[in-house]
């Protein structure tokens, strides 16, 4: 059972600054998606010259505020079918608890591998968070399998919108366990203010560029 808006707002929410979050999403997404133009259409064709009868766009369910379902978006970095062949690989999973990543997926295909170390595969998402399922900033959104495992407090990283990015993803991402996750989620949650998120948007950029580890 997932809470109610009203529990969700009087808990963590500001629900105030839930408009100025959204208009901030927006802005954010519009320009991104404007001044990348060029290169995500050239990411497209080279998608595509790969594997010309396979899709440019990957879609996978997630869960999203208060535990309602969505299609997530991505750029296809890995070989079609995909998910039929994870089950043959969770012996070699490298994330302790309900989360699944190896090193060397054999799945991902050469283009893929680019766009995962450069984070470029995400950038669909943007779309997500026009459509309102999605925030530019938020915890990771998880697959449908790993919320049916969640305990209770596990289930409170879901009182926001999932984001594109957050502080998890630049504290160590997949060198932390699921429960060290869930707690950089909460601690997200508590303290959520436009100041974080931009912090947390100038330690996104410069891991992508290169230019920081992250913290």
């Amino acid at each position: 059972m997932f809470y109610s808006s009203e529990k969700r707002k009087s808990v963590y929410i500001n629900g105030a600054q839930e408009y100025r979050y959204r208009a901030l999403d927006i802005i954010i997404s519009l320009l991104a998606l404007l001044v990348s133009a060029p290169v995500l259409l050239v990411i497209m064709l080279l998608i595509k010259i790969s594997d010309v009868k396979a899709p440019i766009f990957f879609k996978q369910s997630r869960i999203g505020l208060d535990g309602k379902p969505f299609e997530m978006y991505k750029f296809r970095s890995m070989v079609v079918g995909a998910e039929k062949l994870k089950a043959a690989l969770l012996e070699q999973n490298e994330v302790k608890g309900l989360m699944f990543k190896i090193t060397d997926d054999p799945r991902i295909t050469r283009i893929g591998k680019f766009l995962r170390k450069t984070s470029v595969d995400e950038f669909p998402q943007l779309l997500n968070v026009l459509q309102g399922h999605m925030s530019v900033v938020g915890p990771r959104p998880p697959l449908p399998e790993e919320v049916a495992e969640y305990t209770s407090y596990d289930k409170l990283r879901l009182l926001v919108k999932p984001g594109c990015t957050g502080l998890w993803q630049v504290s160590g991402r997949n060198k932390l366990s699921f429960e060290e996750m869930v707690e950089l989620d909460l601690h997200y949650i508590r303290h959520r203010s436009i100041r974080l998120n931009m912090m947390i948007l100038m330690k996104t950029w410069r891991e992508i560029t290169g230019k920081g580890s992250g913290v």
